[in-house]
């Protein structure tokens, strides 16, 4: 069996997500090469060659896959899948955004977000907001997959010596154009690779408020989120929301602050290995995932505990 997988990164950088997705591909036991699409991305593909396991990179470096529009990227990856057993991405924003394609493109059924391998046609992921773990099998040929990248150890970033060939294929599907984008500049670490996450919720009233989070996050090393209440009433920027529709966090430690632990939040963050949580009301659901709850009033409790740190 061969498995193709698909690169995420910024043209200069290979995302650690990557390196989850090769840990899955692992799993499936197959001889796995990794497809890095991008522009003025060669540095990427040298960082792709040095991951343990890998086989084989292929780079290809063209203006149209230089800003990741979907639409292009599919048709090369589903050119490029054609000759592979499987098809793997990290399912992040960008991996969300292509795989369903790709898959149409290939007419097979995604197998979406996957939180285990059984064997070569069976894998676990969640339903229900992560209530349910279901167990699919899948009788394609070819296995389109996305990888809850939380769910996985990364893979080695160094120690492979895979080869590097150039891919001279060039899509342009002419349907969409790049137009410009606005990024987020932060000395915090990013949410999704922080050890420790501190996030806040509707408790906090303001996203003047969410500034009660910075000493700690600043002492602890952390990245800072927020619950979908948060970022809907306005508090702070979509790009900080963890849950279901935002990010899939697993840190080390999860504080969670004045948020009540509505399904959609815990779908993001119930994988943290340890979870705090303070919240005035002492039946709120947060508590009965948090491995310690401290019931205060969060304006009172976060002076505090940024004291005692």
């Amino acid at each position: 069996m061969s498995t193709l997988v698909i690169a995420e990164h910024d043209n200069s950088t290979l995302n650690g997500a990557t390196l989850n997705a090769v840990t899955a591909a692992q799993a499936l036991g197959a001889d796995i090469d990794i497809l890095v699409a991008g522009a003025d991305c060669a540095a990427v593909g040298e960082q792709a060659a040095a991951v343990a396991g890998v086989n084989k990179v292929l780079v290809a470096d063209n203006a149209a896959y230089g800003h990741q529009l979907a639409e292009n990227l599919a048709l090369l990856i589903a050119e490029v899948g054609a000759a592979y057993d499987n098809v793997v991405a990290p399912a992040t924003t960008n991996g969300k955004n292509t795989m369903p394609r790709v898959a149409a493109l290939l007419d097979v059924a995604q197998i979406s977000d996957i939180l285990s391998v059984e064997s070569a046609d069976t894998f676990k992921r969640p339903i229900y907001a992560g209530n349910v773990i279901a167990t699919v099998q899948s009788a394609d040929a070819k296995k389109v997959i996305t990888v809850r990248t939380t769910a996985f150890d990364p893979a080695a970033p160094e120690g492979g010596s895979a080869s590097i060939e150039a891919v001279s294929s060039a899509h342009d599907a002419g349907i969409s154009e790049f137009v410009g984008e606005e990024l987020a500049k932060s000395d915090r670490p990013e949410l999704t690779a922080a050890s420790v996450v501190i996030s806040g919720g509707r408790g906090m009233q303001n996203g003047e408020n969410f500034k009660l989070l910075d000493g700690i996050a600043d002492k602890l090393g952390a990245a800072i989120g927020a619950s979908r209440a948060a970022v809907d009433a306005g508090f702070v920027p979509n790009d900080m929301q963890v849950g279901q529709t935002g990010k899939i966090v697993a840190p080390d430690l999860y504080i969670a602050v004045g948020i009540s632990g509505a399904i959609q939040h815990l779908a993001g963050m119930k994988d943290s290995k340890v979870i705090v949580a303070i919240n005035k009301d002492e039946d709120a659901p947060i508590f009965q995932v948090a491995d310690y709850g401290l019931v205060a009033d969060l304006f009172e409790a976060l002076p505090e505990l940024e004291g005692k740190l």
